[in-house]
């Protein structure tokens, strides 16, 4: 019974508790933190119950009175039925300096309601761009643009950037206090915008926006970039591919602010002399092709240069000869040749005097050389599509091996007279020597008893086998050894020897003798007849003329027993009877011991003359002389 009796009791007491308060003086609405903008109006609210006392508000413990109009602070004010336990504070136009703790108080009951803080908030002004409306940069180079925005807002606004709608990356921002004792201010914040602008940023609009609580939709700032920048170089050409000897234009176009102050021109680095202004005539060569043309473009603030090549087409160009090559026999042999031109020319490899290609391109391989690879060799390339150009270059092939020696042709000789050996030798590289040797002995140079050696460079050598010389053996007072025996040539080189057998041919004195002697009695014979003939028509002129007018040709011959005479019918000139022609065997010159010549024809039968009788007819002459080879003479 006891334990349920303490619970009832304790219900009791807490009813009985709460119906005494209701009796007591308390608020039934306290003032909250409230948040208003500066010029508008703030209402902190309050109410009692069970008071009809004295309500006063304070502000950061300063009362403000008790009356309902608050003399003395003019902008504040209390509403509400007093004695409904109304007591609300009004202020209107807010101000920053209202910014503060408030409390209403029921002074005769002691009451005091929990503070309640008015936050003032100031809207940011519009920020400030430096250098703005429009803020002149140089391309290219490092910039910071900075935005400011000072006056008393609060809270502090938030800086920030844009262009075209979209916020910028790269800002900085920071706030700055302003100097202490300077009333009604917070300080000042700025925001700094760092940007490498280009040519294309020119006339680009920048917006920084100062934005708080106080103003979420902000308040913007706008500014113009003017840029100062390089020239912006674009350089073309027309035509830009081109045959060779055409003409080209070269064209160059700039934008620069501030404006172009000079053109230059160059050409593989070189400059081009002349050349002003943004256009550029030339006449296309090779060159272009690997020496571009250049255009520089300045103004104050810097300068640019742009570059661009030709395609040219020309026809082959030789840049490189082939270089004559000296190796040893069985080695390889490689020769390099190169053309330019473009397109790329083609080249061919050949033989010098053969028509057969052996290789394309720039490179001839030759593997394990003979001596049949020895001589010079060709690099070709074709004309150009324009027809300009091509060639070709050549460069001999020298194959080191032993000498090769060769005899060559010598005079026969006459016994105990003079002789004379030659042989021909080509050898690379050179021989050391060339020796000659017989029976008894040998000679390199020089003289030795009846012989001598000299040695002469060949006239004109023999392609690809190195350089050739003749050796030359003279023989004074020839024996008939020297006809039956050879003598034999040879030359040695590093490579190895080579040789040959010469033999000297012998000549006989009679075949010699019995020429001069028949030349001699052929030419006596001749100046005879010719005295003969010119005597006989010196006396008989009348007759010579009317055997002239009858047409009658006599025809003399010589013979080795007389002369025989015409009958009547010669002599009267008849045509058709022209008589037989006689023939006389050639005689040979003999040599007899004394070695002296004796004369049995003394034409050799070389000419055949007939003699006419001068019985025959007082006005006879000779009129006719046959030859052998000729033919017949008419003498008038």
């Amino acid at each position: 019974t006891l334990r349920m009796l303490v619970p009832t009791l304790l219900v009791l007491f807490f009813l009985f508790l709460r119906g005494r308060a209701g009796l007591l003086p308390h608020f039934l609405q306290q003032p909250e933190d409230l948040v208003v903008l500066l010029g508008d109006e703030a209402r902190l609210p309050c109410a009692l119950g069970a008071y009809w006392g004295l309500v006063q508000w304070t502000k950061d413990g300063l009362a403000l009175g008790g009356e309902r109009d608050l003399p003395g602070w003019s902008r504040y004010w209390i509403s509400g039925n007093a004695a409904g336990g109304q007591h609300d504070l009004h202020i209107r136009p807010v101000e920053l300096e209202d910014q503060a703790s408030y409390e209403c108080q029921a002074t005769q009951a002691g009451l005091r309601s929990r503070p309640a803080q008015l936050h003032v908030l100031v809207p940011p002004e519009a920020p400030q761009v430096l250098g703005g409306p429009s803020v002149s940069l140089v391309a290219g180079i490092p910039a910071n643009l900075t935005c400011r925005s000072r006056g008393d807002a609060h809270p502090t606004p938030e800086l920030l950037w844009f262009r075209d709608g979209v916020q910028l990356d790269g800002a900085t921002f920071h706030q700055t206090l302003l100097k202490e004792g300077t009333t009604g201010s917070t300080g000042s914040v700025e925001s700094i915008l760092s940007l490498t602008p280009s040519s294309h940023d020119d006339g680009a609009t920048l917006v920084c926006r100062a934005r708080s609580q106080a103003l979420p939709v902000g308040k913007d700032t706008a500014i113009t970039l003017s840029l100062q920048y390089p020239p912006v170089v674009t350089l073309s050409a027309e035509p830009q591919r081109v045959q060779e000897g055409e003409k080209v234009t070269f064209l160059c176009q700039a934008t620069a602010q501030p404006p172009v102050t000079g053109y230059r021109w160059a050409k593989g680095g070189s400059p081009v002399l002349g050349a002003r202004g943004p256009m550029l005539e030339v006449v296309a060569d090779a060159s272009f092709l690997t020496e571009p043309v250049s255009c520089e473009v300045s103004n104050a603030v810097g300068s640019a240069n742009r570059s661009t090549a030709l395609d040219v087409q020309f026809g082959p160009i030789l840049q490189s000869k082939p270089k004559p090559l000296s190796v040893d026999v069985g080695e390889d042999a490689s020769f390099s040749c190169v053309w330019r031109g473009n397109p790329l020319p083609r080249v061919t490899w050949t033989r010098r005097g053969e028509a057969q290609v052996m290789a394309s391109g720039p490179t001839l391989r030759l593997p394990a050389v003979g001596l049949e690879d020895a001589g010079d060799y060709v690099c070709r390339a074709e004309p150009g599509l324009s027809g300009l150009g091509g060639g070709a270059a050549e460069a001999r092939l020298t194959v080191n091996a032993p000498p090769v020696v060769t005899a060559l042709h010598s005079a026969p000789a006459f016994l105990r007279g003079p002789a004379r050996l030659q042989c021909l030798v080509f050898a690379s590289p050179a021989p050391e020597a060339v020796v000659w040797s017989w029976d008894e002995g040998f000679l390199t140079a020089g003289s030795r008893g009846r012989f001598l050696v000299e040695t002469f460079p060949a006239p004109e050598g023999r392609g690809g086998q190195g350089p050739g010389l003749i050796s030359v053996l003279h023989i004074s007072g020839t024996q008939e050894s020297d006809f039956s025996r050879g003598f034999n040539c040879s030359a040695r080189n590093r490579l190895g020897e080579g040789g040959t057998l010469v033999t000297l041919g012998r000549r006989d004195l009679l075949p010699t003798v019995r020429i001069v002697a028949g030349a001699a009695a052929v030419a006596m014979t001749l100046l005879m007849v010719i005295t003969g003939v010119a005597l006989c028509c010196w006396h008989h002129n009348k007759a010579s003329a009317s055997f002239s007018k009858q047409k009658n040709l006599v025809r003399i011959q010589g013979s080795s027993d007389g002369s025989s005479s015409r009958g009547p019918e010669e002599e009267t000139g008849s045509g058709e009877d022209q008589g037989p022609i006689m023939h006389t065997d050639h005689s040979d010159l003999v040599l007899d011991e004394e070695r002296a010549l004796e004369t049995k024809d003394p034409t050799n039968g070389y000419y055949k003359v007939r003699g006419v009788s001068p019985s025959a007819s007082p006005d006879s002459c000779v009129t006719s002389l046959q030859l052998k080879s000729p033919g017949i003479f008419n003498l008038p």
